[in-house]
Order: structure tokens, then sequence, then C-alpha cells
């Protein structure tokens, strides 16, 4: 990979993640009960906790679990919730060294159909349909992987110009269109009782 992505809007941690396959997932999976610049900006920081230029599945997932949940949990904490987090992090790695030899780039490489990549994205542990749809539409709008059926399988967030979700962040001013589009679904939510 080697794109140029604004997703934790600093500069390090975008770097890292336009660049590594195993970042970016990492990034969408730390992406839930956090701000989303926090959430991308965790892959930077376990590898700079683990003294690493990138993260590495094989590495992660061999480490001892204690202690790779002190590296999400050293301060500032990873994510909000770094005891579980580790733990997902740990299992989507063990999936990736079990499944793809440790490259999250294999997820995606070589897959000429939409809906069989969303079907791979659905499988990786801690991702549900949504976020897989999501990390579908970041693949195909910003990554350049757009397999054939990409948009239609990534439901809404495959629209273009839709600022649904961190597939559609480019920079502030879209970072704070997407921010808008989540509080008025919020507001929806809240308002029909769901």
């Amino acid at each position: 990979m080697d794109a140029t992505l604004h997703l934790a809007q600093d500069p390090e941690a975008d770097e890292l993640l336009g660049r590594s396959a195993l970042a970016a997932l990492v990034g969408m999976l730390l992406d839930q009960q956090v701000p989303m610049e926090w959430a991308f900006k965790g892959p930077r920081t376990i590898a700079d906790r683990l003294g690493a230029e990138d993260l590495d599945a094989h590495e992660i997932a061999a480490q001892d679990p204690e202690a790779f949940v002190a590296v999400l949990s050293e301060k500032p904490a990873v994510h909000r919730y770094p005891g579980s987090m580790a733990k997902r992090v740990q299992q989507l790695c063990q999936y990736l060294v079990e499944h793809y030899d440790g490259n999250a780039e294999l997820v995606w490489k070589g897959v000429s159909d939409g809906g069989e990549l969303l079907r791979r994205l659905e499988e990786l542990p801690g991702f549900g349909k949504q976020k897989a749809q999501i990390f579908l539409a970041l693949l195909g709008k910003q990554l350049g992987v757009a397999p054939q059926g990409w948009r239609e399988a990534a439901g809404a967030y495959g629209e273009a110009k839709s600022f649904r979700s961190v597939a559609d962040i480019t920079g502030p001013e879209s970072l704070a269109k997407v921010r808008a589009h989540k509080q008025e679904m919020k507001a929806k939510a809240k308002a029909s009782g769901k």
C-alpha cells in the first residue's frame, strides 16, 4: 500500500496507515466508542511502544496477552477499553497469521468481486457487517482496491461523496462533515426511541 490518508489527523499516524495494511485494519478495529482520530492514531502508538516502524501480525499474535494489554494501557491509553481491545487486536493478528500468513493485504489482494471481499472482511475477528462495509468503502475510495461490485457490497458507505464514515475523510473539512452526519444519525435514533 502507498496512499495518503488523513484519518488520524496526525502526519506520522496517517503515514503508517497509508503504507501498512495491518495498521489500517487495526485502526478500523479500534474505531468504536472513541473519536475516529484517536482510533486511527492507535496503530502508530502501538508500533512506537513495540519499538517498531510498522505493526507485525506474527509479533503481535505471539505477544504474551498481559504484556500486550500493558502496551495498550500505558498512558495515554490506546483506547478507552485497552484490555478488551488488546485482546481483539491479538485475535485479529492471530487470524491473519493463520489464514493469510500474517499479510493483511492478502485479505483483499487479487479479489475480483466486491461481495467476496466483503465476506472476507466480515470473517475478520472484530469486524461485523457495518465495520466490514466501511472498510471496504475505505479500500475502494482511498486505497485503490476496487473489485467489481465494491460500491454495492459497501452499501451506503460506497456512495460517492456520502460523508458517512472514515472512508470519506480526506482532511479536516470532510471530517467535520462525517461528524455532522454521525450526530444527525444519533439524533434520529434517539428521537425514534432506538
